[in-house]
């Protein structure tokens, strides 16, 4: 700072020191303009990364999920169930059993995610878009059948034109201490796998979907099940049937809507965006410093006009205006600049994907962006508050000036 000071002091006593400001004015506001352009893109970036995640989990979750409060099974009765059929905008019902599994296929082994599920599920179509290798049915008749993430398939070399070798499920049952006979430590029972689905790699690598039947018995859960996934109808509300499930159940348990089934994941997401946010407010900031230093270089350079301004009449609450608004045509310039630079980058990434993930695996080959008319609102709201701190004292410097006595 002492060094800019400096080189201040020298250009004032040269002839050029008009063009020094006109220069630093400029710069302040160019500086102002790719921090703007800057933090509505990166705050796009994370908005289109979490529309990315919804849709992903879209996909896989229901629209509605009951399960219980404590605990990660709950006994399912007629009355239960009658009372959710009966609630005006549910459409449709799968039970759902779902816990950790061994599976085998041949010499390899992996624990996974079983989820048993009714035939209500296949006419919710969630996977229908998913299946990227063989057709997509849980039975057979009376054989069950397994559908298969393809992480899994990768991991276990499991081939569906294979008709010689099942998937071996095994789960570990509750036995008294004492038990000498290894076969009373688990139940087994094999599935064949149809087809395999592809959704996101924390899908893909660890669900196994199969009849509910077939997880009943594998579990020995009898009337118990791990949750009750609803379809809403098309003209109802999510919210409104969720509120009027949660009304209607008794207590302990809890109806979650699809971001409350990943609450903690979109709450890391909007926290991550919550710090870049106030990152970038502290980078806009420091460029702040230069519209101070350029305003107070003006009021420096411009006490003899300010004098004639008061001599003719003028207050010091019309200086400090002045003074004010030079400052807020600096930052609002350079707002309107990167506001307007940070749009037209966000749509042509939306519409041609010019920055790409750099991975051949990534879910979408290009960087999401989602515009939000919000981020711009706080932008602006940003930088009119930066403006106004920074523009302060140099105006009250300007409006401090004395009517010099020849005046």
């Amino acid at each position: 700072m002492n060094l800019s000071f400096f080189i201040a002091r020298r250009y004032f006593r040269s002839r050029k020191k008009k063009t020094f400001i006109n220069i630093i004015s400029i710069i302040s506001m160019l500086v102002v303009a790719v921090g703007t352009m800057a933090l509505i893109v990166v705050l796009s970036v994370f908005n289109g990364l979490e529309g990315l995640i919804r849709s992903l989990y879209n996909t896989f979750d229901a629209e509605l999920r009951i399960v219980a409060e404590k605990g990660k099974t709950f006994e399912l009765s007629t009355e239960l169930l009658e009372l959710v059929q009966n609630t005006e905008g549910v459409v449709s019902i799968a039970e759902v059993a779902e816990d950790n599994a061994l599976v085998r296929y041949q010499d390899s082994e992996k624990v996974v995610k079983i989820k048993g599920v009714s035939k209500e599920f296949l006419d919710q179509q969630r996977l229908d878009q998913a299946i990227m290798q063989g057709e997509l049915q849980l039975k057979n008749g009376e054989i069950p059948l397994a559908v298969v993430g393809a992480g899994i398939r990768n991991e276990l070399s499991i081939s569906l034109e294979n008709d010689f070798y099942a998937l071996r499920v095994y789960y570990p049952r509750n036995v008294r201490p004492g038990t000498l006979n290894p076969s009373k430590y688990y139940t087994q029972q094999n599935i064949k796998p149809s087809a395999v689905f592809s959704i996101e790699k924390q899908y893909d690598d660890n669900y196994i979907f199969v009849p509910l039947d077939f997880a009943l018995k594998l579990f020995d859960y009898g009337n118990r099940r791990s949750a009750l996934e609803i379809a809403v109808g098309p003209t109802h509300s999510i919210d409104e049937v969720q509120a009027k499930l949660q009304e209607k159940l008794p207590a302990g348990f809890l109806v979650q809507n699809s971001d409350q089934q990943h609450s903690s994941l979109l709450k890391a997401i909007k926290i991550e965006k919550l710090f870049v946010y106030i990152a970038f407010t502290f980078i806009l900031a420091i460029a702040s410093f230069n519209i101070f230093f350029a305003l107070t270089m003006l009021a420096i350079d411009k006490r003899k006009d300010v004098a004639v301004l008061l001599a003719m009449g003028a207050s010091s609450g019309l200086i400090k205006k002045i003074f004010l608004a030079e400052g807020a045509i600096i930052a609002f310039s350079g707002a309107l600049i990167g506001s307007g630079l940070g749009i037209a980058i966000c749509l042509i990434q939306e519409h041609y994907g010019l920055v790409g993930m750099g991975m051949q695996t990534a879910v979408k080959s290009a960087y999401p962006v989602e515009l939000q008319i919000t981020d711009l609102l706080f932008t602006a709201l940003s930088i009119i508050l930066i403006t106004f701190l920074a523009s302060f004292r140099p105006a009250s410097i300007a409006s401090k000036t004395s009517i010099p006595s020849h005046i």
